[in-house]
């Protein structure tokens, strides 16, 4: 028997709702609700950044190592997308969501408990694997529950997942000046346990497919689906290069603010900016591809990410820190127009399976990149020729986007 995963409140229609579209509050409740939830997700991924200093003087890690331990989080959250994906099939997208976010805050509750490196190492292992569950799950949502108007919403939903980057760091950061941070993470922990409360609260109830179907109509899928493989294929190696660009950086953002003379709790802020400016670049972006295309937004935030972090390295403290707004807008700009297009180029209109692959290429390629080559990078030539790299890393995506353009433009 072959059924198909039906969007929470009936068919996908246009991103536009009449006055009297009874769905369109569920919609609203719908998005507003992943949009929580990625922020948490999102907020738990990059408070390991903030925290990596405070690890590196307990337990005198090098760059290898604190590579390393981002790359546990990463790398199961890369690695069991697919399988979050087959899970949703069986138990529904809500409830394997909920389930996630349980377990991210379970992770964290179990690393402040943790007593050495080998503890904290499980605890982060178990909390991406937790987070695996959030992207490919929620965006397909999204795109089920929007139908062909779903680019914006996507970037809506991007949008709220910096606002967790800019929020929950910056908190960190400053409650690190007056708590221990093994404390720190029990909040975080905490957070997280109200968050999947109101995901099974407020999110509306899917069917349980038993199967995904290996055909779409075209209707039921934004941009119709496609069955171009090479463009998938070139979206993919995109994502991958963005995806490993972004973290090859911020891995090293600490520790060059800390060379510029930056206290601990400057470098929570400094997050904070960042992500603030990757908010409205997601926000931002999204519509844009919409406007001016594909290939044109992602070739200027890519090529912006560039010149932004050659700034940030050369730049003292105060110049660099009204910088990374602007740096932030273009690092994670190019996330919300790669997202929009996944459903366009899905192979065969497989939505829910396209995005879990792209998540699990692009985000395992910047798990297996950070720790194998920026790690060893830095701890050979420091943390600004690092920082160097990883901005040669966002212009390589340049010629990749040159020759996946004219796949774009024969989308159906």
């Amino acid at each position: 028997m072959r059924t198909t995963i039906a969007e929470p409140d009936g068919p996908a229609t246009g991103a536009t709702d009449g006055a009297g579209d009874i769905r369109a509050p569920r919609r609203t409740r719908t998005l507003a609700t992943i949009g929580v939830n990625h922020a948490l997700h999102d907020g738990y991924t990059d408070l390991i950044y903030v925290l990596l200093p405070v690890w590196q003087e307990e337990f005198g890690l090098g760059y290898v190592a604190l590579a390393l331990v981002r790359s546990l989080y990463v790398g199961a959250l890369a690695g069991l997308q697919m399988p979050a994906t087959a899970l949703a099939r069986t138990l529904g997208a809500r409830l394997v969501l909920v389930l996630g976010t349980l377990l991210s805050a379970g992770g964290y509750a179990l690393a402040g408990a943790s007593g050495g490196l080998a503890g904290l190492c499980v605890a982060l292992a178990l909390s991406g694997a937790g987070s695996s569950t959030q992207h490919p799950l929620a965006s397909a949502v999204i795109a089920r529950t929007y139908g062909t108007g779903a680019r914006g919403p996507l970037g809506t939903y991007n949008f709220a997942g910096d606002l967790g980057k800019a929020a929950l760091p910056a908190l960190a950061g400053l409650l690190l000046t007056h708590a221990d941070w093994r404390l720190v993470l029990w909040l975080a922990a905490g957070l997280g346990v109200a968050v999947a409360f109101g995901v099974a609260t407020l999110l509306p109830r899917e069917p349980v497919p038993r199967e995904e179907a290996p055909t779409r109509p075209q209707a039921a899928v934004p941009g119709g689906g496609s069955t171009d493989r090479t463009g998938f294929g070139l979206l993919v190696a995109v994502g991958m290069l963005d995806n490993a660009a972004r973290p090859a950086f911020l891995v090293y953002l600490p520790f060059l603010l800390r060379e510029k003379g930056a206290a601990l709790a400057t470098v929570g802020v400094a997050f904070g900016l960042a992500a603030v400016g990757g908010a409205l670049g997601k926000a931002i972006f999204g519509r844009l591809g919409d406007r001016f295309g594909v290939t044109r937004c992602v070739i200027l935030s890519e090529a912006g990410t560039a010149a932004a972090i050659l700034l940030v390295i050369a730049l003292p403290l105060a110049p660099t820190l009204a910088v990374l707004p602007l740096l932030g807008l273009m690092l994670n700009g190019t996330s919300s127009v790669l997202y929009g297009t996944v459903p366009e180029l899905a192979p065969h209109g497989r939505v829910e399976r396209a995005f879990a692959v792209f998540y699990t290429w692009t985000l395992g390629g910047s798990a297996v990149a950070t720790p194998l080559f920026y790690g060893p990078l830095g701890d050979a030539v420091g943390p600004r020729w690092a920082a160097v790299a990883a901005a040669a890393t966002a212009f390589a995506v340049v010629p990749i986007m040159l020759v996946l353009s004219p796949h774009l433009a024969r989308k159906p």
